[in-house]
């Protein structure tokens, strides 16, 4: 005999009809979503303030920079000038001013000013804030002058003609060529033995700075160094000019009134005369 709710699958004390509870997962409140939790009405607000703030002051920021009057390039300064007047220079470099400041291109700047100055061995451009374009410049030095008509070429050390000028630089050497027409001559030319002496007069040690009047080149391995008080030095050839300047120097303390000094063998230097 079956009582009642027999064959329903009802548990004892359920009643009989009612749905099953299904227990709600572990660490889930009941009623909660599944999705994540929503930003609630303030902290959306907060967010949009934010943002707000931060485009209007990167917004005012970029203005300041590029659009304001308190940040234009109004001024160019010019330093290390010798040779060269502030005034060439700062033509040359054509810095474009009333625009903003951070918008000046400061390597096209260098660019027009190295190639319309051959003088200038360097050129370094700076935004000096607020209002300011800074240029530094380095001026080639001359080591040796070449006659060019009634006028002279400077060259420097590395061999750069540079300038033309009418009046020859003082203490700077004078290079001449006064070929002998040997085997040597026809072979380098003219302007490989030029250029041996513009080499060696690049090598001169400081001691000789002010001292050497004229570099004579008579052939590849015959290069002589005139000096003042009547003295001169026989070179020789480009080679080894490095060693050669050491020796050289030396060799004057070592002789101070001799009149002739002989480096063209560096490793077997002589003096003589007084």
């Amino acid at each position: 005999m079956t009582g009642p709710g027999a064959g329903t699958g009802a548990r004892p004390g359920q009643r009989a009809g009612a749905r099953p509870r299904v227990p709600s997962p572990a660490g889930r409140a009941p009623g909660a979503g599944g999705g994540a939790p929503r930003l609630t009405v303030r902290a959306r607000r907060i967010a949009l303030l934010v943002l707000v703030a931060l485009t209007v002051l990167l917004g005012g920021g970029t203005w300041v920079v590029y659009g304001s009057p308190w940040l234009r390039a109004d001024t160019v300064s010019v330093r290390g000038a010798g040779a060269l007047t502030g005034a060439q220079i700062t033509r040359a470099a054509a810095v474009p001013l009333g625009g903003a400041l951070v918008s000046v291109d400061t390597g096209a700047v260098r660019k027009r000013l190295l190639k319309a100055l051959p003088r200038l061995k360097d050129a370094r451009v700076h935004r000096s804030w607020p209002h300011t374009v800074r240029i530094d410049v380095t001026e080639r030095e001359p080591s040796a002058v070449l006659k060019s008509g009634g006028k002279f070429v400077e060259v420097d050390r590395e061999g750069v003609r540079f300038a033309t000028v009418d009046r020859r630089p003082t203490g700077v050497p004078l290079l001449e060529l006064t070929p002998d027409q040997t085997a040597s001559f026809r072979h380098f030319g003219t302007k490989r033995l030029l250029q041996a002496a513009i080499t060696v007069a690049g090598r001169l040690p400081d001691s000789l700075a002010g001292h050497a009047t004229a570099i004579k080149v008579r052939s590849y391995d015959a290069v002589t160094i005139e000096l003042t008080g009547g003295k001169d030095v026989m070179w020789g050839s480009q080679d080894d000019s490095a060693t050669k300047a050491q020796v050289l120097t030396a060799l004057m303390k070592a002789e101070p009134d001799a009149t002739h000094y002989d480096v063209s063998a560096p490793t077997a230097p002589a003096a003589s005369g007084s």
